[in-house]
C-alpha cells in the first residue's frame, strides 16, 4: 500500500504518523478505543511528549473508492478542525494526517493530534465520584449551563456534527472556567441554513447519550439553557433567534416537548431493534431459521 501524507505540522509529526501502522501492530499504542472500524490511543513522540493517534479502517472496496472521492475520515477531520478553529471553538489540534491507498482506493487513514490528557468526557466530568475535587451540585449546574450555551453557540455559528454524543465532548477544569473541547472531528460540517430539525437532531443525540447521567429536572434545565437568549449579537446576514421575546415561553415549551418526544421515540425504536436482533439470533442458534432457509434453497434448486 502507498502512504500519502495529507498534512504535517512538523517533520517530527510526519515521521511519527508514517510509523503509525507499525506502532499499532507492535502494541505501542495505549488503546482507549478498540473497535472494528476505529482504533485510538496515546503514543509518545521522539521527545517524550504524549500524542493521540486514531486509525480509521475502510472495510470494503466500494467504501474505499467513496472515501477517495469525498475524502477519508482523516481528511474530513482536518476540515472539521479548520471549521471549529476558524469559528473560535476548542478542539484537539491536528498534527499530521495520512492515508494508505491501494489501487487508487483508501484502505485506512490515520490522524495524529495533541493529547487532551487532563480532559474527561462529559458524563465523567459531571459525575461527583469521578469529577474534579470539591464538585458540588451548584458547580454541576454551572457546567451543564456552560455546555448548553457552547452547543447553542456552535449551532448559531452554522456548525453541526453528525454525531453529538457525550463522549465527543471533552471537558477540562481551567483556572477561570471549564474548557469544552469538541472531538471526533470528521462529522463536523457547515450548513447554509441552521434549521430547527438539524439542531433537534444534535440535541436528541446528546440527550440520549448523557441523559441517563442526569435527573429529569437537569435535562429540562439543560434544554432551557440551550433555548434561552441567543449567544452574541446577530448582525445582518446571520441567523435570527429561535424565537421572539413575545412568545418566548410558549415556543420554549413547545421545543422542549418536541425534543423529549423525539428522544422517547428513538429510545423505543432502539429497544424494538434490540429485541428483534435478540429474537433473530435466538432462532438462529436454535437452528429454526437454518432449517427454513435450507428448505427454501432446496425449492430454488429444483
Amino acid at each position: 500500500m502507498r502512504k500519502v501524507l495529507l498534512y504535517a505540522e512538523s517533520a517530527q509529526s510526519a515521521a511519527l504518523i508514517q510509523r503509525a501502522e507499525e506502532l499499532f501492530a507492535r502494541g505501542s499504542v495505549s488503546l482507549v478505543k478498540d473497535e472494528p472500524k476505529t482504533k485510538a490511543g496515546f503514543i509518545l513522540d521522539g521527545e517524550g511528549r504524549t500524542r493521540f493517534v486514531k486509525r480509521f479502517e475502510v472495510r470494503s472496496r466500494g467504501r474505499g473508492l467513496l472515501e477517495r472521492v469525498r475524502g477519508s475520515r482523516a481528511a474530513r477531520s482536518l476540515k472539521g478542525a479548520g471549521l471549529l478553529g476558524g469559528a473560535g471553538f476548542a478542539r484537539p489540534i491536528p498534527l499530521a494526517a495520512m492515508e494508505l491507498r491501494r489501487a487508487g482506493m483508501v484502505r485506512c487513514s490515520y490522524l495524529l493530534s495533541e493529547a487532551l490528557c487532563r480532559a474527561r468526557t462529559f458524563s465523567v466530568f459531571i459525575d461527583r465520584r469521578t469529577g474534579p475535587a470539591g464538585f458540588t451540585y451548584q458547580r454541576r449546574a454551572q457546567v451543564l449551563h456552560a455546555v448548553a450555551r457552547e452547543v447553542r453557540r456552535l449551532h448559531d455559528a452554522g456548525l453541526f456534527t453528525s454525531d453529538l454524543q457525550e463522549t465527543n465532548l471533552m471537558l477540562e477544569e481551567g483556572p477561570q472556567r471549564v474548557q469544552i473541547y469538541f472531538v471526533d472531528l470528521d462529522g463536523f460540517r457547515r450548513l447554509a441554513a441552521a434549521s430547527w430539525s438539524s439542531r433537534r437532531r444534535n440535541l436528541v443525540q446528546l440527550d440520549r447519550s448523557v441523559g441517563r447521567f442526569l435527573s429529569y429536572a437537569e435535562r429540562l434545565r439543560f434544554l432551557r439553557d440551550y433555548l434561552g437568549a441567543p449567544s452574541g449579537h446577530f448582525s445582518r446576514g446571520q441567523k435570527r433567534p429561535l424565537f421572539n421575546q413575545r412568545d418566548e415561553r410558549g415556543r420554549r415549551h413547545k421545543m422542549a416537548t418536541q425534543l423529549l418526544s423525539e428522544r422517547a421515540r428513538k429510545d423505543r425504536a432502539n429497544l424494538r431493534g434490540r429485541r428483534y436482533r435478540t429474537l433473530f439470533y435466538s432462532l438462529l442458534r436454535a437452528r429454526v431459521l437454518t432449517l427454513r432457509l435450507g428448505g427454501l434453497r432446496a425449492r430454488c434448486n429444483r
